[in-house]
């Protein structure tokens, strides 16, 4: 998902995230994935998940962001 391609900014996409992702750990994870760039290795790393679960939790909150926007 590029972000830039939906005309939204930082605040939005935060404001989106709170409201459709339930999960706080899977909140945390987006929101510093992509709000704030991070890599999925050091994700992994500051959560404790393997960087597999990682990527499966930021590309389920994308579709289902996507499919709020």
């Amino acid at each position: 998902m590029n972000m830039e391609d939906y005309n939204l900014d930082r605040y939005q996409w935060e404001a989106l995230i709170d409201r459709w992702i339930f999960n706080q750990r899977d909140r945390a994870i987006t929101k510093r994935r992509l709000l704030d760039g991070i890599c999925f290795e050091p994700l992994a790393e500051e959560f404790n998940l393997s960087v597999r679960q990682v990527q499966k939790i930021v590309y389920k909150a994308q579709n289902k962001l996507i499919s709020k926007v």
